[in-house]
């Protein structure tokens, strides 16, 4: 069965009329009367009652019309969306994002882009380490933003912006006041930790290890607002991403002396998969603009 014998047997349903369909749809009345034909005997019953080139559907008729409407409908919307989908200035970008980043980044990101390509569309998730990576390894996002990123083979990644990497500690603690201090000076203080699944955990691990510091974890949380949480209640202090999603009450921040004072956020995308056009447009974007919110 192909398509335009769908659409030459709704035609004549709804004219009535052999001629008057052959005319709605430019072709000849001998190609629609062989079009009928063959879709009758593939479908191995008669589809309409004649009299001359008057055509009226039968029950059988009437009931497979009901299904072809459907199926050209459906057919018609998967074209509206290819189009749509291939058009920069009205496609769909998918991107999987940090918690962290939802404060302030990314709302930030859509924003700038929105105000020149105000009718593309986002499919936005959000969440932890592993469920960006998931949505990133299982195509269901094409573009994710990480801090940091992860090593994996396929992925390319391109910083978009930066944090700078502070001392959060408690708005009572004794070194509120210094504007800087240096991370030997940790000594026994009480210090929150990441567990291991945090991807940042690596990261400030080999910060401390290459100083040979090794600082007095007392509680290791799961994410970072859990540790911004943990320092608000006085539990320690704790090297931290100045994002503003974690600026929260009964915290002060004090800059810290180290070269690597600063926590890329990243753009990742799969090597090898197909971009759609608008999600080229918004990778580049944020490719020119390199945001810096520190």
């Amino acid at each position: 069965m192909e398509l335009n014998q769908m659409e030459y047997f709704l035609t004549v349903a709804k004219l009535q009329h052999v001629t008057r369909a052959a005319e709605a749809l430019s072709i000849t009345q001998p190609a629609i009367s062989h079009s009928i034909a063959k879709l009758e005997e593939e479908l191995r019953m008669p589809l309409f009652e004649r009299s001359g080139r008057n055509l009226r559907l039968n029950a059988c008729g009437e009931m497979f019309a009901l299904r072809v409407e459907r199926v050209l409908h459906e057919i018609k919307m998967g074209k509206q969306e290819l189009e749509a989908f291939t058009n920069p200035d009205t496609g769909v970008v998918s991107i999987a994002f940090l918690n962290i980043l939802g404060t302030r980044l990314i709302p930030w990101f859509i924003r700038s882009f929105r105000e020149q390509y105000p009718n593309v569309r986002f499919d936005l998730q959000q969440g932890n380490g592993a469920f960006i990576r998931n949505q990133l390894d299982s195509g269901k996002s094409d573009l994710c933003i990480s801090l940091p990123r992860w090593e994996e083979q396929g992925n390319i990644w391109t910083p978009v912006c930066s944090y700078r990497l502070d001392l959060a500690v408690p708005s009572n603690h004794h070194w509120v006041g210094r504007e800087r201090l240096g991370l030997d000076e940790l000594g026994d203080e009480p210090y929150i930790g990441l567990k291991s699944q945090c991807g940042l955990k690596s990261i400030l691990d080999a910060l401390f290890d290459k100083r040979g510091i090794v600082p007095n974890i007392t509680y290791e949380a799961e994410d970072l607002p859990t540790v911004s949480g943990f320092v608000s209640a006085g539990l320690g202090v704790s090297l931290l991403p100045r994002a503003s999603s974690l600026e929260t009450e009964g915290i002060s921040w004090i800059a810290v002396d180290i070269e690597e004072d600063k926590m890329p956020v990243e753009m990742g995308w799969k090597e090898k998969r197909h971009l759609s056009p608008a999600t080229l447009l918004f990778r580049d974007f944020l490719i020119a603009k390199k945001y810096l919110p520190a």
